[in-house]
């Protein structure tokens, strides 16, 4: 937990660990693999997250709730973007309530930091908000993950979300999605699905992407080509690097 070599932030924080699979966007998931790792390595926060099946991890559905974990932020003093729960999805239904408020009371008392939260279940996110049971904040950047045309819905539950900065993350991207609607969404990132089982992505995708973006006036992230070595892919589309942030919203 800290620094990270993910493009578009400075640092993870992760007081929740374990999920479950929602779409098929989850089936090579990086954080199963890794979770499986560290419980062998004896990390005792992910001690029963995930279980084999064949020759690869998959999660249990058991969460973990970190308490230790709550203080990290106030403890680093230089500003950083930080990506939150980078080996869960906070909206999760097992995530309690009360438990996903105090994470938004720490988020409140650092707004040195620049906090982005990732969901596959914005319309949980959306109701929370919505409920007024956690505030808007401007340093908060709130997104969802669509990684083809069969969960373009979330695009609608993003929009419910009172947010500073709406962002999707069309990662990994294993399908056209060229019928999004990215109105009132802030920043997209694009990228191929990396490791040892990686579906390829289509530049064909990526262009579509691209030009939504460019409607909707939504700033374009390109984190990665992906595959098995995803550093031989590189990350240059159309012969440079897009490293856009979005702008705030309030």
């Amino acid at each position: 937990m800290g620094e990270t070599s993910i493009e578009w932030t400075d640092a993870t924080w992760n007081p929740v660990a374990g999920c479950t699979i929602m779409s098929a966007g989850c089936t090579n998931c990086y954080a199963m693999r890794m979770a499986a790792r560290l419980e062998a390595m004896g990390v005792e926060k992910y001690a029963a997250l995930t279980r084999r099946t064949g020759k690869r991890a998959v999660w249990t559905g058991r969460v973990s709730l970190d308490e230790k974990a709550l203080s990290i932020p106030g403890n680093w003093t230089k500003p950083r973007r930080v990506f939150v729960n980078s080996m869960s999805d906070l909206f999760q239904e097992k995530v309690p309530a009360a438990f996903v408020t105090r994470i938004w009371e720490i988020m409140a008392q650092t707004p040195r930091h620049t906090y982005q939260i990732l969901t596959k279940r914005p319309d949980r996110m959306a109701d929370l908000l919505k409920t007024n049971i956690l505030p808007v904040l401007p340093h908060v950047w709130l997104g969802t993950s669509v990684e083809d045309a069969s969960v373009l819905f979330r695009l609608e539950d993003l929009r419910r979300v009172p947010a500073a900065v709406r962002f999707v993350s069309f990662e990994p991207l294993i399908g056209s999605v060229s019928g999004a609607d990215l109105a009132q969404i802030d920043w997209a990132i694009v990228g191929g699905e990396s490791g040892p089982r990686a579906r390829q992505m289509d530049p064909i995708w990526v262009d579509e992407v691209k030009e939504l973006c460019d409607k909707a006036g939504a700033a374009f992230f390109f984190k990665q080509w992906g595959g098995r070595n995803k550093k031989a892919a590189g990350r240059t589309y159309r012969g440079r690097t897009w490293d856009s942030l979005p702008e705030l919203r309030i």
